[in-house]
């Protein structure tokens, strides 16, 4: 039933309740029919069960059957490395899930308060869980909204609806009906507060039925976006895992037909699947962005989930919230027009006294002395910027500061509140025996009260034609437009008699135009989006003249066309998907736009193929937030905002967005590097496998030994590449294709070169071993070092995909040399101390013969810096 639109006798009719207030009897009856007044709660995964769920990795089912097939053979110690690969990993990605299951967690505490209501016929306090339908609730300026109310009496009533519609102004309310679309005047919704006034309520909705509720159950229901780069190593990981187990069933059966013992089948299975499984890629993954996100820190981004770190990275379009996010939710006097016809600019943005009036003059200071003494606001400097009441009050006692008005001469006698009935305010005063009427408002309701106005200094005959043309000119560029006007008593000394406000007669003063201000910073962040090919889109329940205006002055549009509004999306919807999702993507502004709307512009954008970031601070946008690719909520923000957002902009700075975009970008960079390292090792594994089976050679390592190489060289380096730095071209390259596969061309063709390259010069290099009649032990150690040399040289071809390792600055990346460092201090350790050594069945070495293996090493430098300059065209 449409509450709203129902007279106030048959709606206490219709809900069985009565001004006096409910009864104790009616209040626990009504509890048990209709339940708390709580928000759903989402559910929740055990610990054990998101730890079990990280074993569905294909590269874990592969590695548990090695593990299962060391335990068979009798090889413990391979085993426990195998094992403890898999936990560790496990581990990890516990840890992050953990994290990410409390992103509901401030919804559920939005509606908490206590409520003053009028039970029993008397007055008390209650938690907002208690609250009913049928309640009447009593509301003044501060209290906040617990349930969703019908407004049966009120008295200038002004609320904050900016959570729920994203509308910088607060909006008036009262009781009469209200048939329009959308929020109505006389609803009170959960989650907002009141600004100003008073009223007496009725309970109408709570709980999941409330608007906030509802909100909530989209975001409970709503899946979240899928990273891209999930989506891409789930893939990937699949696809290695099934060549593995073909290349593993191939050498079994080889194996089988050349006659070897079942013991010796089963340890070349397992060595030869521990060189092809990348078994350090989850870990190195992890580690890339959990350091790309500490890097984000630093700049102010903070991310809550990993994969959003390389998700920002690939974003096409940013939709973005206006009020707080590209503007300072700080209503400010920027354009004074004088009923003369002249303009006057003021400098400043914000609450506070920066700035200045050009061409200030008598009438000037007059306006303004006006329309800070009609108003109920405080702005004050004490060590900061302190401030309460109505935005555009606020306003112009921050006008008043530029415009040096003093005050103290003036005495307040009366005022009357702005109500939304009369859409103005007025105030009686007194100044030098004189009393004086200023009434401030929109323009029509003070022209009618209007006779006269003053134009240079003189009283002339009211224009409206020619005043109203200047109050369009104001509201067409965006500005919100108020009119100032006076009347002086000049016969009239105060007499206590005089108590009310003759608004007749009035003489015109002038229009005060009002913006909220964008952050200085944005245009130029801006700038770098359409340099890096990133659309920036507004999402914004403000006035589609003011959104326009803001639009255009960030040039995010040229063009008034570019601006839909709600009205238009409600057509288009009704005209089909084709015809919704044509007239979306051919917009860049939406305005008066609610939360449904917002969530259904994120849906047509991701369903053609874009990235979306959403940026957003109110409970409005978190549907949006959920929805998207990936949320960014603002650091002011509300807490159900930054819940529901995967990234949090602590200082609310629009940069930042972009410092994140930068720093996702360099994250998915580094990761390709991680992969080409570790992908290109195990090729080159594989392949000194195979051809060693293929000639009849000894196994080149054992189980534990490729367990070894891949855990702490491959496991050091590849962190090591994740500390990369950005390169210099980084933000002047297309977003990636979301379709983009990681193995393109270029990383494919890389990764064959050098593993085909280190796999044969590793196989030519153990078949001359071979032939010496040395020891097993020795042989493999002497190749153990060898491909820990080579792999550790090969890092360095790794730290760009394009440029020669000659010129990536040292600065980049100290990381990698103290990991080089580490790695071959670690090998020389293992192979000279005793128990290590034995453990890992390897004997140490003389120092000319670790020379010899570090030279024959080098060459892969060579060979992929030729593979650089061959393909340089095709990387550019």
């Amino acid at each position: 039933m449409n509450y709203s639109e129902i007279e106030e006798k048959n709606l206490l009719e219709e809900i069985n309740s009565s001004l006096e207030g409910l009864t104790t009897k009616e209040v626990k009856e009504r509890q048990k029919k209709y339940g708390k007044n709580t928000l759903p709660k989402p559910k929740r995964d055990s610990v054990l069960k998101i730890f079990l769920c990280e074993f569905k990795n294909p590269i874990d089912y592969i590695l548990l059957v090695t593990f299962v097939l060391s335990l068979v053979v009798g090889e413990v110690v391979d085993a426990i490395f195998i094992f403890f690969i898999i936990i560790l990993d496990a581990f990890l990605g516990t840890v992050q899930e953990y994290k990410a299951a409390k992103d509901m967690e401030s919804l559920l505490n939005l509606i908490k308060v206590l409520v003053k209501v009028r039970r029993d016929n008397k007055e008390i306090n209650v938690n907002s869980e208690e609250l009913v339908i049928g309640d009447i609730v009593l509301v003044e300026s501060g209290s906040k909204i617990s349930a969703d109310l019908r407004v049966l009496d009120s008295y200038n009533l002004t609320v904050d609806e900016s959570l729920l519609t994203g509308e910088s102004i607060p909006v008036l309310k009262d009781k009469e009906i209200d048939k329009k679309e959308g929020f109505k005047s006389n609803m009170l919704y959960a989650g907002t507060s009141v600004m100003s006034g008073r009223a007496t309520c009725i309970v109408i909705k709570t709980g999941i039925n409330t608007e906030v509720g509802k909100i909530t159950q989209s975001i409970i229901n709503e899946d979240s976006g899928v990273a891209p780069l999930v989506k891409k190593i789930e893939k990937f990981t699949k696809q290695i895992s099934i060549y593995t187990v073909v290349i593993a069933l191939i050498l079994l059966i080889v194996l089988y037909l050349k006659g070897y013992e079942p013991i010796n089948i089963i340890l070349s299975v397992i060595a030869l699947s521990i060189s092809a499984i990348p078994e350090g890629l989850p870990l190195a993954m992890t580690m890339a962005l959990t350091i790309a996100s500490r890097r984000m820190s630093k700049r102010n981004v903070i991310a809550k989930k990993l994969n959003s770190v390389e998700t920002l990275g690939s974003v096409t379009v940013i939709a973005s919230d206006k009020t707080g996010t590209l503007t300072l939710n700080e209503q400010t006097a920027k354009k004074i027009v004088l009923p003369d016809g002249n303009i006057h600019d003021v400098s400043g943005i914000g609450y506070n006294a920066d700035g200045s009036i050009d061409n200030i003059n008598e009438s000037i200071i007059d306006l303004v002395t006006m329309g800070s003494i009609n108003n109920e606001s405080i702005l004050n400097y004490d060590k900061k910027w302190n401030y309460s009441g109505d935005s555009i009050d606020i306003a112009f006692k921050a006008l008043s500061y530029k415009a040096n008005v003093n005050l103290d001469n003036y005495k307040v006698l009366w005022q009357e509140p702005y109500e939304s009935v009369n859409k103005y305010s007025a105030t009686l005063f007194e100044n030098k025996g004189y009393v004086y009427v200023t009434m401030k408002g929109s323009i029509e309701t003070v022209l009618e009260k209007c006779d006269t106005m003053y134009v240079n200094g003189k009283l002339k005959k009211i224009d409206k034609e020619l005043l109203l043309e200047q109050n369009d000119f104001l509201a067409s560029s965006g500005y919100r437009v108020i009119a100032l006007a006076k009347k002086i008593e000049k016969d009239f000394i105060r007499q206590n008699s005089y108590d009310k406000l003759d608004l007749n007669d009035l003489t015109f003063l002038g229009l005060v135009g009002f913006i909220d201000p964008i952050r200085k910073e944005v245009i130029d962040s801006i700038k770098t989006c359409k340099r890096a090919s990133i659309d920036v889109l507004m999402i914004t329940g403000d006035h589609p003249l003011t959104a326009y205006g803001i639009a255009k002055e960030l040039n995010i549009i040229s063009h008034p066309e570019e601006v839909a509004t709600s009205t238009e999306l409600i057509e288009k919807e009704k005209q089909g998907l084709s015809a919704y999702d044509k007239y979306v993507l051919s917009k860049k502004v939406f305005a008066r736009v609610t939360p449904n709307q917002k969530l259904k512009i994120v849906d047509c954008l991701i369903r053609h193929g874009h990235v979306v970031a959403v940026s957003g601070d109110g409970v409005n946008d978190a549907p949006a937030l959920k929805k998207a690719n990936i949320g960014i909520a603002m650091g002011s923000g509300t807490d159900v905002a930054k819940e529901t957002a995967s990234m949090i902009i602590t200082d609310d700075n629009f940069s930042s967005i972009v410092a994140g975009i930068e720093e996702g970008r360099c994250a998915y960079a580094n990761i390709r590097k991680v992969i080409y390292f570790l992908l290109s090792c195990g090729i080159s594994e594989v392949m000194l496998f195979t051809l060693s089976i293929i000639f009849n050679l000894e196994l080149p390592l054992l189980a534990i030994q490729l367990l070894w190489l891949n855990l702490v060289t491959d496991g050091i380096q590849d962190i090591a590449l994740s500390f990369e730095g950005k390169e210099d071209d980084i933000m002047d390259k297309k977003p990636r294709s979301k379709d983009e596969k990681i193995f393109n061309k270029l990383l494919v063709k890389e990764i064959l070169t050098s593993g085909i390259y280190i796999g044969i010069v590793s196989f030519i290099f153990w078949f001359i071993i071979s032939k010496q009649n040395m020891d097993i032990t020795l042989s493999r150690s002497y190749l153990m070092l060898f491909l820990v040399f080579i792999q550790n040289i090969h890092t360095f071809n790794c730290r760009s995909e394009k440029k020669s390792l000659f010129k990536i600055p040292f600065k980049n990346n100290y990381i990698i040399y103290l990991g080089i460092g580490l790695t071959l201090t670690i090998q020389l350790l293992v192979s000279n101390l005793p128990y290590l050594s034995h453990l890992l069945h390897l004997e140490a070495l003389h120092p000319s013969t670790i020379i010899i293996d570090l030279i024959c090493a080098l060459p892969v430098i060579l060979v992929m810096e030729i593979f650089k300059l061959i393909n340089k065209k095709n990387i550019d």
